[in-house]
């Protein structure tokens, strides 16, 4: 099993899951001639992609879905609730590319179990996933304002998470966001801070988790080497050395690496 962050950010975000001859792209946040280029950056081939899993209507994580969809005959899994959001936006797409699931229960595509979980965002009906084959299982957590102990649950002993690292709360309050937005990005359906990345990352920790990619990253309200000293602060503060866990930082404008599972 690989994991291929794309992109991510308040920009675009999009992730691909390889697992046998299962490519599973989770989200599509950007335009479909930035997300293929990305893709082949990464050695693989857009038209060989199962499927596309959409965590929520949101426009940077739905902007390709139906470029994608159309042009290389890919199906769009989304529950009820994000289709009826999303459709004014992605446009026509044929109704045998049309997936629905249930928030809450497992599906397969292909060689890939997924289980979708409720998050805490400002959407119809936000997911998280995690995605599971032959016994590894990576987790996409972003777009969240609070960690619920189910998306702990649903996140437990993953070989590897993708989190929400999204802003530091000083550069927040004292940035040029109206106070409405800033309001909206602190509240329990907005975005998750540094600090509270770290909180849940030391939580996970006890169940596990070793690896993590801090993600959906801020452009005004955040900076990687930041997100990465906080949660590492707060990892350490409770006595998770640098050796015990894997961090890093998915890259905003392109493929950040190849993670094996």
């Amino acid at each position: 099993m690989r994991f291929i962050p794309l992109y991510s950010g308040s920009s675009g975000n999009s992730s691909l899951v390889c697992a046998g001859d299962t490519r599973v792209l989770v989200d599509a946040g950007l335009t479909g001639k930035a997300i293929v280029s990305a893709l082949e950056c990464a050695g693989e081939d857009p038209a060989k992609l199962s499927a596309i899993v959409v965590t929520h209507e949101h426009i940077d994580h739905i902007k390709g879905v139906g470029v994608l969809s159309r042009k290389y005959g890919v199906p769009v899994y989304a529950n009820e609730a994000t289709w009826r959001a999303m459709a004014p936006i992605v446009g026509n797409i044929p109704v045998r590319s049309i997936r629905t699931f249930t928030t809450g229960q497992n599906f397969y595509i292909g060689d890939v179990d997924l289980t979708p979980f409720a998050i805490s965002h400002d959407a119809a009906e936000p997911v998280g996933f995690r995605l599971f084959h032959k016994g590894r299982s990576v987790v996409c957590m972003t777009d969240t304002g609070v960690v619920t102990d189910a998306c702990r649950e649903n996140a437990r002993a993953a070989d590897l998470v993708l989190m929400e690292s999204n802003h530091d709360p000083v550069m927040l309050k004292n940035g040029p966001y109206p106070y409405q937005l800033k309001r909206r990005i602190l509240s329990e359906k907005g975005h998750l801070s540094n600090g509270d990345a770290g909180l849940t990352l030391v939580k996970l920790y006890e169940t596990g988790v070793r690896r993590a990619i801090l993600a959906h990253l801020s452009r005004e309200n955040n900076t990687e080497q930041l997100a990465a000293s906080t949660v590492r602060g707060v990892l350490a503060e409770n006595g998770i050395a640098e050796k015990d866990f894997f961090l890093t930082v998915a890259r905003r404008g392109g493929v950040t690496g190849i993670f094996e599972l």
